[in-house]
């Protein structure tokens, strides 16, 4: 029973090793393909990167790597050893995918060809890009989406990127927000100073747009579609419509004492967790016993318990 475990242990562990350098490839191609090359990045060290390659020509996946070594001392003290080994091998591979998988190092290896498709003049610096300056929305979208997947598949296989994901895995853990919430926290200082160093009020939107696009992403990729609903509900046939949801929805209900506002009356209000796909259902339920009901729908983004799977993420694992 003990090898068994040991095994299990063993293979859980290499599965998420060999996730995590299958997620960072989205997170470079988001990173070299779209962001960085128009100093797009949404804060995090790869913003900060942009910096130091800007005055000192430093490789941005170089730059990361020098970023982060203070960084992970933080997470072994305060978040586990699990999590700093897990978010150095994560760090380096998304770093070196970053600078790996960059046009003119894909053009070295002899991946591709031709660098003309690629190369594109930006006030007259030349840059590599997937898209025109001219496209330079669809080049926000696409390099946040990609690198908002990259870091919450990253999250899931409990490793991390390293840079500001440390300090957003002690918000998720110690405030429990949700990560793209973190995100949105930490980079926010980091996308003023990039706009502020380039001299580029424009990038400061950039930064904004494709922060918001990144950490929504982030947030679906690592925890999910809030795929479970929790409903209030209040009504004189609370009886009925309790009875309704045992036999109907097969879930169970919890009554809440509460007082009318208006009438001043004792009421009993009903508190049920169910599957999105049920709540048509409930609500034809509600309306059939008391059409003057008042009910609340909500989105509910972790359950622990019966008949539910936990959604949440144990960063210390």
């Amino acid at each position: 029973m003990l090898k068994n475990t040991k095994k299990q242990h063993l293979q859980r562990e290499i599965g998420r090793l060999v996730g995590i350098v299958f997620a960072s490839f989205f997170f470079a191609m988001g990173y070299s393909w779209f962001l960085l090359p128009y100093n797009m990045a949404p804060g995090g060290v790869g913003g900060i990167s942009q910096i130091l390659y800007y005055f000192l020509g430093i490789p941005n996946g170089v730059s990361m790597i020098i970023l982060n070594i203070p960084l992970f001392i933080i997470s072994f003290i305060f978040i586990g050893k699990s999590f700093g080994s897990k978010s150095l091998y994560g760090m380096f591979v998304s770093s070196i995918m970053t600078d790996l998988l960059s046009f003119p190092a894909l053009h070295k290896m002899g991946i591709i060809s031709d660098l003309k498709p690629y190369t594109h003049i930006l006030n007259g610096h030349k840059i590599y890009a997937m898209l025109a300056p001219e496209d330079i929305l669809l080049s926000a979208i696409a390099g946040s989406v990609l690198l908002g997947l990259g870091l919450g598949l990253i999250f899931r296989f409990r490793g991390s990127t390293g840079g500001t994901d440390i300090p957003v895995a002690l918000i998720k853990q110690k405030a429990n927000l949700s990560i793209g919430t973190g995100y949105f926290i930490v980079e926010t200082g980091i996308i003023l100073l990039v706009a502020i160093t380039f001299k580029a009020p424009k990038l400061l939107i950039w930064g904004y747009v494709n922060l918001f696009i990144t950490t929504k992403i982030t947030d679906l990729a690592s925890e999910g579609l809030p795929y479970i609903k929790g409903a209030y509900i209040i009504s004189d046939a609370v009886e009925e419509i309790r009875l309704q949801i045992f036999t109907k929805l097969e879930r169970g209900v919890t009554y809440l004492n509460g007082v009318s506002g208006f009438h001043q009356r004792d009421i009993k209000i009903l508190f049920v967790v169910l599957n999105r796909r049920q709540v048509p259902l409930l609500t034809d339920i509600v309306k059939d016993a008391d059409p003057d009901a008042f009910m609340i729908i909500m989105d509910v983004y972790d359950v622990l318990g019966y008949g539910f799977k936990s959604r949440s993420l144990n960063l210390s694992e």
